[in-house]
């Protein structure tokens, strides 16, 4: 589980004057009510790839699924690197999140009950899960599971504009 007191930045290269550092917790605040992330990994090759996706936060780290023979999955079989971002599609308004860290398998049946839990109440009963042989398994087949605890994540606000870093201590 992540540290829950990280160490906060403002950076000043990229804040206005008046901009003040965000508390974690406001950054988790968007996290659990973010609907949209884009997943960054690492091809096997080098070259990156990302793609839009769904996840929850729950105890401390950013979950999400994907089906074993998706390229997101058989790209974390080899580098489990990840970004996850999330934030507003504007200039002026809203504020966007970057995370980075390490994604784990989650297989441990107790823990994804939870998290099936969490999805549909998160996203509702069209992302109903069942736990199965250390995985999700719905409507589109058996999906992985990962957990992104924050090594390092960024904080974007826009008004007035600013930069914080969270740095945490795994």
């Amino acid at each position: 589980m992540a540290a829950n007191s990280p160490v906060t930045e403002l950076d000043a290269r990229y804040s206005e004057e008046k901009a003040t550092a965000s508390d974690w917790s406001e950054a988790v605040d968007h996290l659990r009510t973010a609907e949209v992330f884009w997943l960054s990994t690492v091809r096997p090759d080098g070259r990156p790839h990302v793609t839009p996706l769904i996840a929850v936060w729950h105890d401390g780290g950013l979950h999400f699924c994907t089906g074993p023979d998706e390229r997101k999955a058989k790209n974390l079989r080899e580098n489990r690197e990840v970004v996850l971002t999330t934030g507003a599609n504007a200039l002026n308004e809203g504020y966007d999140l970057v995370l980075e860290g390490t994604a784990a398998t989650v297989s441990d049946e107790a823990r994804l009950r939870a998290l099936a839990g969490a999805y549909v109440e998160k996203y509702g009963a069209d992302w109903t899960f069942e736990v199965r042989d250390g995985a999700f398994v719905g409507d589109g087949g058996t999906a992985l599971v990962f957990r992104v605890e924050p090594r390092t994540a960024f904080g974007f606000a826009k008004s007035p504009y600013s930069q914080t870093r969270w740095q945490f201590t795994q």
